[in-house]
């Protein structure tokens, strides 16, 4: 009798098995999601408060007589701090987890609202740029998402991370403008402390110790053990397959534009004629235009094509901004250039970003961010010095010539050349 009912026994054994494996892997899944929604949160309410306190920034330096030339040091002083900070932010995520380094980045932000807050004399203002070193709410955000997605799951979900960027700015700039006008050219900044410190709790409470399962496996030994800021480091991972070939298209096909976004705002007031509530309704178009392409496009383009047709797409597409922008005389000519411009500067940042952190080990990937997450705070540091000589001496059309050239040259180079890529990650 034993053996006859013993294979009804063992399927039904199986079939609970099953079951139990289905709802282990569901209850997983739904975690998975809740700490992947928790990052976007987090990064949503740090743009916005970066956003906010970029539209009051002119005036509370005014206010306290800092000219000019003195807010272009401050500004640049903002940039240095941000572009060293990056790569030391990243080491970090890697020794001590996602969960840390949002939270460093979130404490970081209130002690920089805090400080802007008691702002009454320029020494103080220069002194609230200092916590910007660690201000790093995107590679953060993104360090959580590569830990819990899969490779094929990456790119749609750092693309996503761009629908976050589109509401900060939108909301954010408006934001700003309204508490400032009706409480005071503090009050954004009073606003800024409290966000950052509920960041910080979401952080504390959303986000686990240990977002990547397999944290500490074998690969954990690749970069764990030296400081936290390492040159070596850095190098070392520039060395794997088709890195150092994907970052430097990364760093050079996005280059002509940030330098023409960093002087946008000369350039919008002398060449287009723009007044600032104008100016205002052309940074919400943009943050629109992004939230479409990033949180609506590249998702559905990522399940279709290959990442390396992709690459190759924003710079042809990058190639082709540039000739517009040579040939630009409106405003009107800049808001249809604008489409294919953030499709490409979108689609670049997050397809170069997917890449690079798969073509390293998983301990590394906070490393890595850090380091593409140093190339803006790069353009705003040489930006304002190249930007403003071409502007001067060669006019608007330069920015869009360079555009052409330098990404024609990229696009020939990604034809011809074969870039090893091999994807580092177990997952």
């Amino acid at each position: 009798m034993n053996v006859n009912t013993s294979p009804g026994v063992k399927e039904e054994a199986l079939g609970m098995r099953s079951k139990t494996l289905e709802k282990s892997s569901h209850s997983e899944d739904v975690k998975k999601g809740q700490v992947i929604l928790a990052a976007y949160v987090i990064l949503t309410l740090d743009l916005t408060f970066v956003f906010m306190q970029m539209g009051v920034m002119p005036y509370l330096a005014n206010s306290i007589g800092l000219d000019t030339v003195g807010f272009g040091y401050l500004q640049t002083t903002f940039g240095v701090l941000q572009l060293v900070g990056g790569s030391i932010f990243g080491r970090f995520a890697d020794k001590f987890g996602a969960r840390a380094a949002l939270i460093l980045s979130c404490v970081s932000g209130s002690a920089f609202f805090l400080l802007m807050s008691i702002s009454t004399s320029i020494p103080i203002l220069f002194l609230s740029r200092l916590p910007a070193v660690f201000m790093h709410g995107l590679p953060g955000a993104q360090k959580v998402i590569t830990d819990m997605t899969t490779p094929s799951q990456r790119a749609d979900a750092l693309g996503k991370l761009g629908l976050c960027f589109g509401i900060g700015m939108i909301i954010g700039s408006v934001l700003g403008g309204v508490l400032s006008t009706k409480f005071g050219v503090f009050a954004p900044t009073y606003v800024g402390l409290v966000g950052n410190l509920i960041n910080t709790m979401i952080a504390m409470f959303w986000i686990p110790s240990q977002a990547r399962p397999d944290y500490h496996l074998t690969e954990h030994s690749t970069s764990q053990s030296g400081s936290v800021f390492s040159i070596k480091e850095i190098l070392r991972l520039m060395k794997f397959p088709g890195v150092m070939e994907v970052f430097i298209v990364k760093v050079f096909a996005g280059l002509p534009i940030g330098l023409f976004l960093i002087m946008f705002s000369i350039i919008s007031m002398d060449f287009f004629g723009l007044e600032a509530v104008e100016s205002g309704y052309l940074m919400s178009y943009f943050g629109v235009l992004q939230m479409v392409v990033q949180g609506l496009v590249i998702g559905k383009l990522t399940s279709r094509c290959t990442e390396m047709t992709l690459l190759k797409l924003s710079v042809f597409v990058f190639a082709g901004v540039g000739l517009g922008m040579a040939l630009m005389r409106t405003v009107w000519h800049y808001c249809i250039i604008a489409v294919p411009l953030v499709f490409a500067f979108s689609t670049l940042g997050t397809i170069t970003d997917s890449i690079l952190t798969k073509a390293v080990p998983s301990s590394d990937t906070g490393t890595m961010l850090g380091i593409c997450a140093s190339v803006q705070p790069l353009t705003r540091t040489v930006g304002p010095t190249i930007g403003g000589v071409l502007y001067k001496h060669f006019g608007v059309s330069s920015f869009g010539y360079l555009q052409l050239i330098l990404n024609i040259g990229l696009f020939v180079y990604l034809l011809k050349s074969k870039i090893p890529l091999t994807e580092m990650k177990s997952q």
